[in-house]
């Protein structure tokens, strides 16, 4: 039985972690997540990358910083996530 202080069923959300590209827009940042993986023929590893456009409320990311994103319900026809937080500034 749940008690009402207890939280519901919470969603497990996507996390991901990459690098601030664009921080032009309004409260809207893009993100590129870098990933490598092995082919799976010639077995030598490809690194890929895709860009994610993230609500950032307050315009506290700006280009180069290194950000955490969740994903979250869809906020306009490309975002699909939000800022959790900035875990490195850039320099």
């Amino acid at each position: 039985m749940a008690d009402a202080a207890t939280p519901s069923v919470t969603a497990n959300r996507k996390v991901r972690t990459g690098v601030v590209v664009s921080d032009a827009r309004d409260k809207t940042i893009t993100v590129r997540i870098d990933g490598s993986r092995s082919h799976p023929v010639y077995k030598k590893t490809v690194r890929r990358s895709t860009k994610l456009h993230v609500h950032d409320e307050e315009n506290s990311a700006s280009v180069g910083d290194l950000v955490r994103v969740v994903e979250c319900r869809p906020l306009s026809r490309l975002k699909r996530w939000r800022l959790d937080e900035i875990v490195e500034k850039a320099r």
